[in-house]
């Protein structure tokens, strides 16, 4: 038995969206000052402006123009800080947060958050639905956590926007609610996030908080395909195979399987190999076909491991050799699959590639069948299956 493309990859269509949370924006990067401005700019930060200490914290922070110093970065934006500016306060808790310059403290580091971010800082109130979701310094509250991430959302902060449409989306610290999450991605997308965009593609393809439209789903997908995103990448492809929402094209689904093939996606490279095996979309290339199943077989994609099993067991692309093919149908019958469960079945009945046992031969037949198998089931009901009539 060999696995085929739609068999692999409906996995896709019913994808639980990625829950990532970062774990707070980096620094406005400072310019690169002259001696001269940094003059300039020491002597209106000594008077007490504000603004000038947050620059001169942001160069010595970021090392432009005068040499990297988090101690004189901190001493700074705690001038700044203490006059009760929001930016100031955020960037002090961004150092105790990260341990720049001071000894990492979350409680110091949420204390300067909550100033900042009760002024309205969507910098701050985002750092703060981190600290919450990742328990750092609080105890873990998801709701207080999707609390500080919707005054974030509401005033456009983009990662507030993905990570609160992921919690609408799970049910975490708030009620379950797709169309909520869809209208967040949607936020996201917009700003040209490309965790965002596949979300959103997701959801159109499931019909999760919006209508089902495939053509809108390959849409936001190719959105984030084209920034790089290995998942859409994939999605693309399978939409490409099988003409969902787009006509269907074995060229362009081979194009974006090679895309997240090369980044090392093994569901991609197990995609790849069935195309080179049958000439979909390229021309058939057995040796081809083999290499791709290989990348995916060592990451333990199980339908890789049976197809290339299933390569070596027929000398198709590699040298012959049962061994090796039981072997791989092996690893891919642990993981539950079926045809690789009936095809060990097969090899213990006959012998090949490892020392015939009737006993285990019958085992797999069993774990095949209870499956659902149907060669298996038949092979456990025949009069001429020599371990079933032994």
């Amino acid at each position: 038995m060999f696995k085929n493309a739609g068999d692999v990859f409906v996995i896709f269509a019913v994808a639980i969206l990625s829950l990532i949370f970062f774990t707070c924006l980096g620094s406005d990067t400072a310019q690169a000052v002259s001696p001269a401005e940094s003059v300039k700019l020491k002597a209106l930060a000594e008077e007490g402006d504000a603004e000038s200490q947050i620059a001169l914290g942001d160069i010595y922070r970021e090392g432009n123009g005068i040499g990297q110093d988090y101690d004189e970065a901190v001493k700074w934006y705690n001038k700044a800080a203490d006059q009760g500016n929001a930016q100031a306060q955020y960037k002090l808790g961004e150092m105790y947060h990260a341990g720049e310059g001071v000894k990492r403290s979350y409680a110091e580091a949420r204390k300067w958050w909550v100033k900042s971010a009760e002024q309205g800082n969507a910098d701050a109130q985002y750092g703060l639905g981190v600290m919450y979701y990742n328990s750092e310094g609080v105890k873990q509250d998801y709701a207080e956590s999707a609390r500080w991430y919707r005054m974030a959302a509401d005033q456009g902060h983009l990662e507030a926007q993905l990570n609160l449409g992921n919690m609408y989306y799970q049910g975490m610290g708030v009620k379950q609610d797709y169309s909520e999450s869809a209208e967040l991605f949607r936020k996201a997308a917009e700003q040209g996030s490309a965790e965002a965009q596949k979300n959103l593609g997701i959801m159109y393809q499931n019909g999760q908080g919006v209508a089902q439209d495939y053509n809108e789903s390959a849409k936001f997908l190719k959105k984030a395909a084209d920034q790089g995103d290995v998942s859409a990448q994939l999605g693309l492809g399978i939409m490409f195979y099988k003409g969902d929402g787009v006509e269907k094209d074995f060229a362009e689904a081979a194009r974006w399987y090679r895309k997240a093939a090369d980044q090392g996606n093994a569901e991609a490279q197990q995609g790849l190999g069935f195309m080179y095996f049958n000439g979909e979309g390229t021309n058939q290339d057995y040796a081809e076909a083999s290499r791709w199943y290989r990348k995916a077989a060592d990451q333990g994609n199980g339908a890789a491991q049976l197809n290339l099993g299933y390569m070596y067991e027929k000398g198709l692309g590699v040298e012959q050799d049962n061994a090796q093919a039981a072997a791989l149908y092996r690893k891919a019958a642990a993981q539950g699959d079926p045809d690789a469960q009936f095809n060990l079945a097969e090899m213990y009945r006959d012998g090949r590639g490892v020392v015939r046992d009737c006993a285990e031969s019958l085992q797999f037949y069993k774990m095949a069948a209870a499956r659902g198998h149907e060669p298996a089931q038949n092979a456990l009901k025949s009069l001429t299956n020599p371990c079933v009539n032994q």
